[in-house]
């Protein structure tokens, strides 16, 4: 197993799931009330280092029970490694807490998912749509969201473009 998974299975055994290691790439899943925790653990450690956040997003799987998946990629400038973060977030209780006050940059990202999937993100400063308008109805990238909209797009003139001779 990678060190860097051995680390927070041996900090933090009551959050850590799952790790594995796929071409270089080491992912490892946690339960999602101990993300801020791991988190922590991950910037703070010496040995660990990871300075910089550089995305969160989430996937969504309507058939499980855990519906959405939140993903978190970190890279340590010093030690030159990675890792990726997942936390399964169920439909009906869908939050997990923010880690904005680890990562000034997980702001914005965590708005983003907020925005496009209806993830809340507890404890975030500022949590409000980022790219959409306030009174958008829906999360455009659930895959429950109809592809042509809920109708708004059908509001829209269409008016014919006319080639001149």
């Amino acid at each position: 197993m990678n060190t860097v998974a051995d680390k927070v299975r041996e900090c933090l055994p009551r959050y850590f799931l799952d790790a594995r290691e796929v071409l270089g790439e080491l992912t490892v899943w946690v339960k999602r009330d101990g993300i801020a925790e791991v988190c922590q653990l991950l910037h703070s450690d010496a040995t660990l280092d990871f300075d910089l956040i550089t995305d969160i997003c989430s996937v969504d799987y309507p058939e499980d029970d855990e519906r959405f998946e939140v993903i978190y990629h970190f890279y340590s400038v010093r030690n030159r490694h990675r890792i990726r973060i997942k936390a399964r977030v169920p439909e009906d209780d869908c939050h997990i807490d923010s880690i904005s006050g680890i990562w000034q940059g997980a702001n914005f990202m965590e708005r983003e998912v907020y925005d496009m999937m209806g993830i809340r993100f507890d404890g975030h400063p500022d949590l409000r749509r980022i790219l959409l308008t306030d009174d958008f109805d829906g999360y455009p990238l659930r895959k429950d969201f109809p592809t042509e909209g809920r109708g708004w797009r059908n509001t829209f003139e269409f008016f014919p473009l006319v080639m001149e001779e």
